[in-house]
């Protein structure tokens, strides 16, 4: 019998460890629906024997399914808060060496940006971040370090002639002593357990494509992850409507603290 979109759902997670039932589903099966029909594939049973067989198509299928648009700097004006008044606070609260996370981190922008910013505090040597996403690929490509001039458009030119690398008119390689400060694991969220004691997490643009229910689930598992008064940096679009539900406060749009 021929699998439907839950039958699917089910064989996703059996191969994948990615679990549908989170997403918003009109979107994700838009997502999925326009990906077969690529492939010429007729429905949902074939599509999972091909991803049982071919490691290409497995990893393209991976991919496609987590959102990937990155870019550094991304909303300049809320790194120049993180600069100005966040990473202020937290060095006076829990000194220079901050255990940070930065969380769906897709192809790398956003720790690294964090590195760069930090550099202006600390010698290099003394930052180190933890940077994870679900998708094996985009984290292979941040271990690259080769980015689309188009990525570094926000990002301080302070930073792009210091730590980057023309290769030609449209790719630039990252400084290896940016790349060495951070360490890339593959991480689900909705099922792998947390970093402990952080002081600062960052996920931003990703709780959007997930239910609300997934959303408050993942919210509270960082919020255990965080010190008490450690901070917790979202999206432009994802404003956290009762933070105090989730014990969490809010600082500044964007910038959450976890609550005594």
């Amino acid at each position: 019998m021929a699998l439907d979109y839950e039958g699917f759902k089910q064989q996703v997670y059996n191969l994948t460890k990615i679990d549908l039932s989170s997403y918003k589903e009109r979107q994700m099966k838009r997502r999925i629906d326009a990906l077969i029909s690529k492939r010429k594939i007729s429905d949902y049973t074939d599509y999972v024997a091909l991803l049982q067989t071919d490691r290409m198509a497995f990893d393209e299928f991976v991919n496609y399914l987590t959102i990937n648009v990155s870019e550094f700097y991304r909303n300049p004006e809320q790194w120049k808060v993180l600069e100005e008044e966040i990473f202020p606070e937290l060095f006076q609260r829990f000194g220079k060496n901050l255990n940070i996370w930065s969380a769906a981190c897709s192809t790398g922008d956003e720790p690294y940006s964090l590195v760069m910013l930090l550099s202006k505090f600390l010698p290099l040597n003394n930052i180190r971040i933890t940077a994870t996403d679900i998708d094996n690929q985009v984290l292979e490509k941040a271990k690259l370090g080769l980015y689309n001039v188009k990525s570094l458009k926000a990002l301080p030119k302070e930073f792009v002639d210091k730590y980057f690398t023309k290769i030609n008119d449209t790719t630039y390689q990252i400084s290896d002593q940016i790349k060495s400060r951070v360490n890339f694991k593959q991480h689900n969220l909705l099922k792998d357990p947390y970093p402990k004691n952080c002081d600062i997490i960052i996920c931003r643009n990703v709780l959007i494509y997930f239910t609300e229910e997934a959303k408050n689930e993942i919210y509270a598992k960082f919020n255990d992850s965080l010190k008490n008064e450690g901070i917790f940096f979202v999206g432009s679009t994802e404003q956290i409507i009762q933070p105090q539900s989730l014990h969490f406060e809010s600082m500044r749009p964007f910038f959450y603290k976890k609550k005594i």
